[in-house]
């Protein structure tokens, strides 16, 4: 871990962030990111915002656009969403996740965390277990790591499992240790609850019981396997903690690549990549 740096690469630009679901982790990364750049960041109130007297989308866009930011970050809890609103701006638009549609960065920074710690992508087996249905964690990290030519393989009760998803990944299983079976990485889903009915699963005590990650599943994966999940955590529901919390977790490392991935994007969109070219020679 190398000390942190300020890179005012970014100096004299606006970032504005558009959070219109709860969020810890990608809005204080995204926040930060701005910030070690030497970004202006404003965090938009939403719930206090004119959106909460009956403000359209496209309005608030019209509005915020008029105020000439460099960046929009846009979070939003129907897929779609933050694609329209990029065509109704004329800065850069991020997307930080849209409903069950997509989640680009986390998957960005889920391939550099597996990369860090396995020191190659090809030809690994990755499982993606729990909640693949309503997950754009899932979507985007099949979409990426695909891409990446990694092995990937989804583990979920039928109920939480969308339809197509075969053609999104090389197996389906839902039997979790067959699923786990010689793996190098396992990365656990929460449950959903603000996108799914409870009917979907018998309760959550049986959830965990079949698909939730503990140490007896654990080991048909590789032994040197590493432990991932995006967050936030349902302890006790799609993990154990005392798995949450052992060696071969790198969940922290996930939250800790976020940054330096956001910085790299807003770079990328905004100043031209100078920040991994400075990187590099330091």
């Amino acid at each position: 871990r190398k000390p942190r740096k300020t890179l005012p690469t970014l100096l004299g630009k606006t970032q504005i962030n558009l959070f219109f679901e709860n969020s810890t982790r990608t809005q204080a990364s995204f926040e930060i990111a701005g910030k070690r750049l030497g970004a202006m960041v404003v965090n938009m109130a939403v719930k206090t915002s004119s959106l909460s007297k009956g403000e359209t989308l496209i309005d608030t866009a019209a509005t915020l656009n008029a105020m000439q930011p460099d960046v929009i970050i846009v979070r939003h809890g129907a897929a779609g969403a933050v694609e329209l609103l990029s065509q109704k701006v004329e800065c850069a638009v991020v997307n930080a996740g849209d409903g069950a549609h997509e989640h680009p960065t986390q998957a960005l920074l889920d391939a550099l965390t597996i990369r860090h710690h396995k020191g190659m992508l090809a030809g690994l087996k990755v499982a993606i277990c729990g909640d693949i249905a309503n997950s754009r964690v899932a979507r985007s990290n099949l979409a990426l790591l695909g891409a990446l030519n990694v092995r990937t393989r989804v583990i979920a009760p039928k109920t939480l499992l969308p339809t197509g998803i075969e053609n999104l990944c090389t197996e389906v299983f839902t039997d979790m240790e067959q699923g786990l079976d010689g793996v190098d990485v396992v990365m656990m889903l929460r449950l959903q609850k603000e996108r799914t009915s409870n009917s979907l699963i018998p309760s959550e005590r049986e959830y965990y019981r079949f698909y939730g990650l503990d140490e007896k599943k654990l080991k048909f994966a590789k032994p040197d396997a590493i432990i991932m999940h995006p967050g936030p955590m349902n302890r006790g529901v799609e993990i154990d903690p005392a798995v949450a919390d052992s060696p071969m977790s790198v969940i922290t490392d996930q939250v800790e690549m976020g940054v330096a991935v956001r910085m790299a994007v807003l770079d990328a969109l905004l100043n031209k990549g100078l920040v991994s070219n400075e990187g590099s020679e330091q």
